[in-house]
């Protein structure tokens, strides 16, 4: 397996924080799978386009076919899922863009990453990750000094998702590099 990462959403703010970080830090390979909606925004990853390590891809989370294909091609040790439709605002206003990418695209990434897992074998089976990041509009704020766990509550900030707490999902906080651009 390479030393590679399938990242969704890597042309949106945070996502191309990211994969810029990851190629100043590691030797190796981003798939960047973006589909390039109001909130990707490729001049982001300027830097990032003219490494070869970058393999840009313009599609979307939803095309459970593309998923797999890349994940076939380039044999991810992690997919690093950032791609989401977010603001509140825009949920409001248009809902159903909102259950297609967050629930149906998260689901297809799901359902590929699983196929995926499964045919993988010793170490590589056991390396393999799925990471889901987003804002605090969906797991709340974390103190200055606090860092998420699996047991952290998730304490929704928009009132929208406030309804249900659950138990937390992802472990780990996330630093953004200075310098990110938008």
């Amino acid at each position: 397996m390479q030393d590679s990462l399938l990242v969704t959403g890597g042309a949106g703010f945070i996502g191309s924080c990211f994969v810029r970080d990851w190629l100043a830090g590691s030797p190796g390979r981003v798939v960047n799978l973006d589909k390039l909606t109001y909130a990707g925004c490729l001049d982001s990853l300027a830097d990032a386009r003219t490494d070869a390590r970058h393999v840009f891809v313009q599609g979307d989370i939803c095309s459970g076919d593309l998923v797999r294909d890349l994940l076939a091609q380039h044999r991810p040790r992690a997919i690093v899922h950032f791609a989401a439709e977010s603001h509140v605002d825009r949920s409001i206003d248009g809902p159903d863009a909102f259950l297609q990418t967050n629930i149906n695209g998260t689901h297809e990434l799901l359902k590929a990453a699983l196929i995926y897992w499964r045919s993988l074998a010793g170490e590589e089976h056991e390396r393999f990750r799925f990471l889901y990041v987003n804002t605090d509009e969906i797991y709340g704020s974390a103190g200055p000094v606090e860092f998420f766990t699996e047991q952290t509550t998730i304490k929704p900030n928009s009132p929208i998702r406030r309804p249900r707490r659950r138990r937390g999902i992802w472990s780990g906080r996330i630093n953004i590099p200075t310098g990110c651009r938008r």
